[in-house]
C-alpha cells in the first residue's frame, strides 16, 4: 500500500459483525486505494483470524458489546483516544451505538476531521421498556448531539424511520443525516432456487437468538400450526445481551417437537434454498434486517412485523406480509396463508427478488458509501 493512501479506520464492537456486515465494503475500499484498518475487540478468535487472513491490520481495543461498567467504558474511550492520536487516520467509520458514542468522543478529543457514524438500527437502548434502557436514553441523547456537532461528521441510517427519530429528538442536524439502505447482499450469491414442494413447507427463523427478535412468537406460531409445516431455527446466542435466549431453551423446544434447531450456519444461501417461508417477528429496532434482504434475494416470501427496518424491505402484500408487533393471531394467520398457497409464495418471492435488485444490492451500498468517503476527504 502506498504511503500516500488515505488511512481508513473501521471501529466496530465485535469482529463477527464486521465480517458479516462490513468486510465486503472494507475490501472494496482497499481496492479503491484506501489503507484499510480495523479496531475491534478480541471476542471470537475465529472471526479475528478471518479478518487477519484478508491482510487487514487489526487494532484490538477493550470494547464490550453490552457491558456498562463505568471504569471499563472509560478504558475503552481512553484506548480509542490513544489509537486515534497514534494512528492519525484520515477517515474514521464508526459502526453501531457504542463505537459511535465512544469513538465520537475520542474523535473530538483528538480533533479528527472526517468521521462517519453508522447506525445499524436503534436496538435495545431506544426500543426496550426496561428501566436501564430508559436511563441510557437520557444519557445518550445529548452525547449523540455532541459527537455529531462538528462539520466533518456524517451519520448513516439504514431506514427513514430511524433518521426521522434522530432529527425529531434533536440528536443530529438534517444536513448530516444520510440514508443508505442496509448492508446490502450479493445478488449472485443469494440467488433464487426452486422451492421443494413435495413435503411439508419449511418456515425459517434466522438470526441472533434475542427475545426481541421474535423467537418466542415464532415458537408460538409453530405450536399453533404444528403438523402444517416444519419450523426451523438457525442462529446463535449473544450471551452478553440482556435479551439473550439460551441455546438450552431452543433445545427444549426442539425436544418438544415444535422446532428444528440447527444452531449457527455459515451456508445461508443453502439454508434459504431448503426453506419455503422466512419469518422474523422482530421488535428489536432493526436497521434493515440482513436476513430479510437475503431471503428476498433468494426469492422467498417473508413474514415480519410492521416496524422500522422490517417494513423497509418487506412490503405488505407484495413480497410478504407485515403484521402488528406482538400480534400472534395476525402472525400465525399470515404464515398459515403462505403455507397453504405455494403460487402466492412464488409470486411474492419473485417480487422480493426485484425489490432487492432495485434498492438493496451490495454493489449499491458500496458505491454510495465510497462516494461519501470521497466527499468527506475532499471537503
Amino acid at each position: 500500500m502506498s504511503g500516500n493512501a488515505p488511512k481508513l479506520l473501521y471501529v466496530v464492537n465485535i469482529p463477527r459483525f464486521f465480517l458479516s456486515h462490513r468486510m465486503p465494503l472494507a475490501l472494496a475500499a482497499r481496492q479503491s486505494g484506501y489503507d484499510v484498518q480495523v479496531a475491534t475487540s478480541r471476542q471470537d478468535s475465529d472471526s479475528v483470524g478471518r479478518i487477519l487472513e484478508r491482510d487487514l491490520r487489526l487494532h484490538p481495543i477493550p470494547l464490550s458489546q453490552h457491558g456498562l461498567n463505568p471504569l471499563a467504558e472509560l478504558r475503552t474511550i481512553n484506548a480509542l483516544v490513544r489509537l486515534y492520536s497514534t494512528l492519525k487516520p484520515d477517515l474514521i467509520h464508526h459502526i453501531s451505538i457504542k463505537p459511535v458514542l465512544y469513538g465520537g468522543i475520542a474523535a473530538r478529543l483528538t480533533r479528527q476531521r472526517a468521521i462517519i457514524h453508522a447506525m445499524s438500527g436503534l436496538g435495545y437502548v431506544f426500543i426496550s421498556d426496561e428501566l436501564r434502557a430508559s436511563l441510557l436514553r437520557q444519557v445518550t441523547r445529548p452525547l449523540f448531539r455532541a459527537v455529531t456537532a462538528s462539520a466533518g461528521n456524517r451519520m448513516i441510517f439504514q431506514n427513514a424511520d430511524d433518521r426521522q427519530f434522530f432529527l425529531k429528538n434533536g440528536m443530529i442536524s438534517s444536513d448530516k443525516a444520510l440514508l443508505i439502505r442496509g448492508s446490502g447482499v450479493d445478488e449472485n450469491v443469494f440467488a433464487p432456487e426452486a422451492e421443494a414442494l413435495d413435503e411439508l413447507p419449511v418456515v425459517l427463523f434466522a438470526g441472533r437468538l434475542l427475545w426481541q427478535k421474535g423467537i418466542g412468537e415464532f415458537v408460538e406460531v409453530a405450536r399453533r400450526l404444528r403438523g402444517r409445516a416444519r419450523f426451523r431455527v438457525v442462529g446463535y446466542e449473544e450471551a452478553t445481551s440482556p435479551l439473550n435466549v439460551p441455546a438450552a431453551r431452543l433445545g427444549a423446544w426442539a425436544d418438544e417437537g415444535l422446532i428444528e434447531w440447527l444452531g449457527k450456519r455459515d451456508d445461508m444461501p443453502q439454508v434459504y434454498a431448503e426453506s419455503n417461508i422466512v419469518c422474523l417477528p422482530s421488535t428489536y429496532g432493526e436497521g434493515v434486517p440482513k436476513v430479510l434482504i437475503e431471503a428476498a434475494a433468494c426469492g422467498r416470501a417473508c413474514v415480519t412485523t410492521d416496524t422500522p427496518g422490517c417494513r423497509e424491505i418487506v412490503r405488505h402484500g407484495e413480497n410478504g406480509f407485515t403484521v402488528p408487533p406482538g400480534d400472534i393471531d395476525a402472525l400465525a394467520a399470515a404464515v398459515e396463508r403462505l403455507i397453504g398457497d405455494p403460487a402466492l409464495r412464488q409470486d411474492m418471492g419473485a417480487k422480493g427478488r426485484q425489490i432487492v435488485l432495485e434498492d438493496f444490492t451490495l454493489r449499491q451500498v458500496i458505491e454510495e458509501t465510497l462516494e461519501l468517503y470521497k466527499a468527506l476527504l475532499d471537503a
